[in-house]
């Protein structure tokens, strides 16, 4: 048995390795993992306490991979509900569909009698409010819902892409799992998805290889297809290591667009897991549990440099 998060799921780790102790599925003990970040309003980067789009709405992203089948499920600018990680389980055991997204999403949580909850704290309403002072847009704070937006979208710092809770999970029965949920980019144009709800990009889990979580720069890895290259690398015989780097050079040739730092999460269908932080500015760091050791532990990813630029 095994658990492997990121730093932001240090919150949910304990209950994620309690569900493993007692039996319970690698999905259970993925969604056990996440619901508590969450619900933690001082997690600034996922579900409640999440800091908002441009106009002060908290738009959160899930999705959860079942590897025993491949079933998954995912939703994507989900307002108003505490655990989107739940209505993405939900889509995939109750839905015919693999996605649901913004009112449709909103709706069903509500049908499946989900728990609504005021998503923007006082806090991240304050910091919204200064940020949107600072440049001078007054009228966003006002309620003016109509104020072009497009030439806030660039710069983006890149201390704004992280954040993304993932956890893979791997159970007494050796079926694997992945889920990952976020509140996405600080600031973000209202309606951007990143690569969490986008199964093969943010998550992608199978039994039969491995499992891979990514966080930081999605705009990235959705172009890559990062957590599914990761596992069929596995699947060709790639060890977990090799096939994060190999998944790292990838990135690095992208050119053109918003490039930044993305951090790959990784276990085997043996439970060897793997962590790479790819162009990181400073060490990061994951959690793991297996199921001989009492407490998990926080260990440094490993690092990588991929070249990126603009074409000459």
């Amino acid at each position: 048995m095994i658990i492997v998060t990121n730093d932001e799921g240090a919150a949910g780790v304990e209950a994620a390795a309690a569900s493993l102790r007692e039996g319970k599925a690698a999905l259970d003990a993925v969604q056990a993992g996440i619901e508590p970040v969450e619900a933690d309003p001082a997690i600034r980067s996922v579900g409640r306490g999440g800091l908002p789009t441009m106009l002060g709405i908290v738009e959160c992203d899930a999705a959860i991979m079942d590897g025993a089948t491949r079933m998954t499920g995912a939703v994507g600018a989900l307002r108003g509900y505490l655990h989107a990680i739940a209505a993405a389980r939900l889509v995939m055991e109750r839905l015919p569909h693999v996605m649901l997204a913004g009112e449709g999403a909103a709706r069903f949580a509500g049908e499946m009698g989900l728990e609504a909850a005021e998503m923007l704290t006082g806090e991240a309403r304050a910091a919204h409010a200064s940020w949107v002072r600072k440049r001078g847009l007054d009228d966003l704070v006002n309620g003016v819902a109509h104020a072009p937006l497009t030439s806030l979208a660039w710069p983006m710092p890149t201390s704004r892409t992280g954040g993304t809770v993932i956890y893979l999970a791997m159970d007494r029965h050796g079926h694997l799992s992945a889920g990952a949920s976020t509140s996405g980019w600080a600031y973000k144009y209202p309606g951007r998805l990143g690569d969490s709800p986008l199964i093969g990009a943010g998550i992608y889990a199978d039994d039969r290889c491995g499992a891979c979580g990514c966080t930081h720069t999605g705009e990235m890895t959705i172009r890559c297809g990062t957590a599914r290259s990761v596992v069929l690398l596995m699947k060709g015989g790639a060890r977990v290591a090799e096939a994060c780097h190999e998944a790292a050079a990838d990135l690095g040739d992208l050119r053109g667009g918003f490039l930044g730092p993305v951090v790959i999460h990784a276990i085997d269908r043996h439970g060897e897991p793997y962590a790479l932080a790819v162009n990181a500015p400073a060490s990061i760091d994951f959690w793991l549990w297996t199921h001989d050791l009492e407490q998990p532990q926080r260990q440094s990813c490993a690092q990588a440099r991929a070249t990126q630029g603009d074409e000459s």
